[in-house]
């Protein structure tokens, strides 16, 4: 039997190279993509340059490799501001990346999944998705849009063989919390130990989740033994949400 055939958008480092990594050792076959070619290049997976914002190279990338049984739909941005200092700009740019991207990711790749009567659509997303956070009002409205785009294709595919989640993580580590920190650092006068120390307070277990931990998460939702996991939010947060 052949492999079945995972595609993981932002699959060059982070929560994605994680996934990637973890996908190979379920028994998939993998493919990454993202916007830098060298990183995909150094990840050692197969691997297609595109953009998810943009329609066009969407399309083209999933056109230029075999079907997908598998699509996690992981790249994203954040970026910070208050909502009435966010700029048109950079709520336009987090909705493209986060929400659009997730959108034409599942237009190009969940058609041939139904054709086949299996699939697993997987987005990425946040504890944003669930709750406001201060300052990140485009973040935590595009990963909200995201998670309503799950729940929505998890109803319409109900019946196909095809399921729709969403994985949403905390504070993870990876280079965009080591962002978060200095700009913490830059913006109070706190060193580093108190920023990653504020941004960690909200967690119970006052630690970041790890990129395996959400991988792991992402295994079983593309496992066979999740099947009639449908449209839901797992979350992963060391118990900031139960509170």
């Amino acid at each position: 039997m052949t492999a079945k055939h995972a595609l993981v958008t932002g699959g060059g480092s982070g929560i994605g190279l994680a996934v990637a990594r973890r996908l190979s050792e379920d028994g998939f076959r993998v493919t990454v993509s993202g916007r830098t070619e060298q990183a995909l290049a150094d990840s050692g997976f197969a691997y297609v340059v595109m953009d998810v914002s943009d329609e066009r190279q969407v399309n083209a990338a999933f056109a230029s490799i075999d079907p997908v049984d598998v699509v996690v739909s992981n790249a994203g941005q954040a970026k910070t501001a208050p909502v009435l200092k966010t700029s048109l700009k950079l709520w336009q740019e987090m909705l493209a990346v986060n929400l659009t991207g997730a959108f034409l990711c599942a237009k190009a790749g969940i058609p041939a999944m139904i054709e086949r009567g299996w699939g697993r659509f997987i987005v990425v997303a946040s504890t944003s998705a669930l709750k406001g956070y201060a300052y990140t009002g485009a973040y935590t409205s595009s990963k909200h849009g995201a998670l309503g785009l799950v729940r929505t294709l998890a109803i319409e595919l109900a019946k196909t063989g095809v399921t729709a989640n969403a994985v949403c993580p905390g504070f993870t580590e990876t280079e965009l919390l080591g962002r978060s920190v200095e700009t913490i650092v830059a913006t109070t006068g706190m060193d580093h130990e108190q920023a990653r120390a504020a941004l960690l307070a909200s967690n119970p277990m006052e630690r970041a989740v790890t990129p395996a931990e959400v991988a792991a998460a992402v295994s079983w939702l593309a496992g066979g033994e999740a099947g009639s996991t449908n449209g839901q939010a797992i979350v992963i947060d060391g118990g900031e949400l139960a509170g």
